[in-house]
């Protein structure tokens, strides 16, 4: 592996990923973009976006000899779909073994609130949090959510799904060797944020969709993109490079229309998929009012530092029950609860309300 401008550029985004772990200097100018691709944005998620992707970058020159990299991607996507289908599976085991809704997102309040839902899950994450606090425990900041609370909850096949990741790694930096460049750096990018897809979000958050669906248009559209940008920069080099890649329904001699659905056909399954996760939203929605179960309280609780009106409320032996106006923001509510919660109770659960965003 010699050294070459991928490598170095690749070698910068690993630092600037330990800067962002060590310091905050950077957050005002780096959260607004990274927002925008991986759902809510955190420190955690930008050191590990910017660690892989310089990583990848490295990694993608480390083979000289030919590989099939189109094989490999197409392995890559496929598994990198399993794991996020898996990931809302264990959602669905998990609810039915605790006995909650489908449409909740739960909150553990042991070793700090830790959040759970189908729409972003954080189960795997709870995994691989739990042994890395195990291994650098002193090391992670406060401000960096491991998810370590979940753990004790999670399904004990969980573990077997987990192993899959480092397989999905293997086949991504197979598939990325050898590239031209602006695909090499599309599929670092794509590969990144999958990777925190899977591991915080699952199926339904943002930076999967950007993650599989972005290798997906590689796989598909790689040699259109290259093309098109080698044009409009005029690089000979990279124009020249992606001639020695070209798509496998290319100049096959099929007709139009079965060249256009090979070309195209990835944009409207976007939307599909798009349309998927909004109506997964909204129809598991519930408007009137917020539900709020609060398990295993362990005292009085006091919902009014929180200014939210309560419809009404039950207690039974083990769970208070609590209705509250459905005008309150889902996240804000989520987030505010821990306050009173903390400490006073294991956990509780709070039914979806995606039209409360529309409120905003």
């Amino acid at each position: 592996m010699k050294l070459n401008k991928t490598i170095i550029v690749g070698a910068i985004f690993i630092i600037f990923a330990g800067v962002i772990f060590a310091t905050d200097i950077f957050n005002p100018i780096i959260r607004p973009v990274t927002y925008q691709f991986l759902m809510g944005s955190s420190k955690g998620k930008d050191v590990i976006f910017f660690g892989l992707l310089g990583l990848f970058l490295i990694l993608s020159q480390m083979i000289d000899k030919d590989i099939d990299t189109t094989r490999y991607l197409k392995i890559s996507i496929i598994l990198g779909t399993a794991l996020l289908a898996l990931g809302i599976l264990l959602e669905v085991i998990f609810r039915m073994q605790m006995g909650i809704g489908l449409n909740t997102v739960f909150c553990s309040m042991t070793n700090g609130m830790s959040s759970t839902s189908i729409l972003h899950t954080h189960l795997l994450k709870s995994i691989l949090g739990a042994l890395l606090t195990q291994i650098m425990g002193p090391f992670i900041q406060s401000d960096i959510n491991t998810g370590v609370g979940l753990y004790a909850y999670i399904p004990s096949f969980a573990f077997l799904v987990v192993l899959l990741i480092p397989v999905l790694f293997a086949t991504l930096t197979l598939a990325i060797q050898k590239r031209p460049w602006f695909t090499n750096f599309l599929m670092a990018f794509f590969s990144s944020c999958l990777f925190i897809g899977i591991i915080d979000g699952g199926m339904f958050a943002t930076p999967s969709y950007v993650g599989i669906l972005g290798l997906f248009l590689v796989y598909r559209n790689g040699f259109y993109l290259n093309y098109i940008v080698g044009k409009i920069l005029r690089d000979e080099n990279l124009l020249e490079q992606n001639e020695l890649i070209q798509p496998t329904y290319r100049n096959r001699g099929f007709s139009e229309i079965r060249y256009l659905f090979n070309r195209f056909g990835i944009y409207p399954f976007i939307i599909l998929v798009i349309i998927l996760r909004f109506t997964v939203a909204f129809a598991g929605a519930e408007p009137d009012y917020y539900t709020v179960d609060i398990a295993n309280p362990t005292g009085d609780i006091d919902l009014g530092n929180i200014s939210v009106e309560v419809i009404d409320h039950e207690t039974g032996s083990n769970k208070t029950t609590y209705h509250i106006d459905p005008s309150y923001n889902e996240m804000k509510l989520i987030n505010d609860l821990k306050v009173p919660l903390n400490n006073s109770c294991e956990y509780y659960t709070v039914t979806w309300n995606a039209y409360s965003y529309l409120e905003q």
